[in-house]
């Protein structure tokens, strides 16, 4: 198994998927000016502000992932070439980190904050706070999609980096 090869497609992947983060925040950006600009009811001015910050929030993620991703690809030939023993452990103990950061943030901060916006909605009768909830529960939920399919994609690449590493292990 070539492990270069595994490691730069996984980081590929990472790539087109934070890509969606920025899209997702053009759409949020787009429904802030329209809210500006369209927006007659004092509801639909409530939204103005809170999609625009999320808009500014999932783009902020989405270039920050992308342009790490991006160096990633072209620091992995140079790390696995100095030392490929060094390279698959410095690998394996950032996907580790990284499952346990998801599992911490994505599948259980993120599922308790989009409870709590619900019971904003639910309990605030001003039109500024349900926006706010209704965007930030609108906002997480595509974190919760693009991170969920990230999860899946850093859980296999961290069975195939400890596979790998046992076989270098065993020779």
């Amino acid at each position: 198994m070539d492990i270069l090869k595994l490691a730069t497609e996984w980081a590929k992947a990472e790539v087109f998927s934070t890509k969606f983060f920025i899209y997702f925040a053009i759409l949020f950006l787009i429904a802030s000016i329209g809210f500006w600009q369209l927006g007659k009811s004092e509801i639909a001015r409530a939204y103005i502000i809170p999609t625009l910050v999320a808009g500014i929030l999932l783009l902020t993620i989405g270039l920050g992932l992308f342009f790490t991703n991006k160096a990633r690809i072209t620091n992995f030939e140079t790390a696995f070439k100095e030392d490929t023993s060094l390279f698959i452990n410095s690998e394996i103990k950032r996907a580790e980190a990284t499952l346990k950061e998801y599992n911490t943030v994505v599948f259980k901060a993120i599922p308790i904050i989009i409870i709590i916006c619900a019971l904003l909605i639910i309990f605030m009768n001003t039109p500024t706070w349900r926006a706010i909830g209704i965007t930030t529960i609108a906002m997480l939920i595509v974190i919760l999609l693009i991170d969920g399919t990230a999860h899946s994609r850093i859980e296999t690449y961290y069975k195939q980096l400890k596979v790998v590493d046992s076989q270098i292990k065993s020779e």
